[in-house]
């Protein structure tokens, strides 16, 4: 459950932190599980949620914001293109539920990416719908950002043409 999330997260970060030394290091770990949870969660999101196949990468934005973070974290990130070709999306999330515990990172731990966990979860789950991205935090309210920003820039469809659904 969300609840049940939110109130652990802190600690799964909190053990990383001891585990390794290094901010970069947690930082990929937490990316590599998240990747791990979007591709198993992609199946669930799919069966629940009903939507139909994405047409273009501003639907596929606005899918995630409106109805993955409202299912699975209760919260709707704005969102906003950032390219001329369509394939750059900022996520702004005014709250973020991951972070209700946390008020500031320690100052040992200023390059620590607290929710990578998020990225990850976003680009296992696009990679299960043959769409690569690259997902990275590009603002953060841990850091003394304004806002939390995710952006997504999707790099190439690699569904075999051949194959492709009408």
């Amino acid at each position: 459950s969300r609840e049940l999330f939110v109130l652990t997260y802190g600690a799964l970060v909190a053990q990383l932190c001891k585990d390794y030394e290094k901010d970069e290091d947690v930082n990929t770990c937490l990316d590599r599980m998240g990747y791990g949870i979007g591709v198993r969660l992609i199946e669930d999101f799919l069966a629940r949620s009903a939507v139909k196949k994405c047409r273009s990468y501003s639907e596929t934005a606005d899918t995630i914001a409106q109805v993955a973070f409202k299912m699975y974290l209760g919260v709707t990130p704005s969102v906003s293109c950032s390219s001329a070709a369509g394939n750059e999306f900022s996520l702004i999330l005014d709250k973020n539920p991951l972070v209700d515990f946390v008020e500031e990172l320690p100052a040992e731990r200023a390059s620590l990416c607290y929710c990578n966990l998020l990225c990850g979860v976003i680009r296992g789950a696009l990679e299960m719908v043959h769409l690569a991205a690259e997902v990275t935090f590009l603002q953060d309210k841990l850091k003394g950002d304004a806002v939390t920003e995710i952006g997504i820039v999707f790099l190439k469809n690699t569904e075999d043409k051949k194959h492709k659904r009408n």
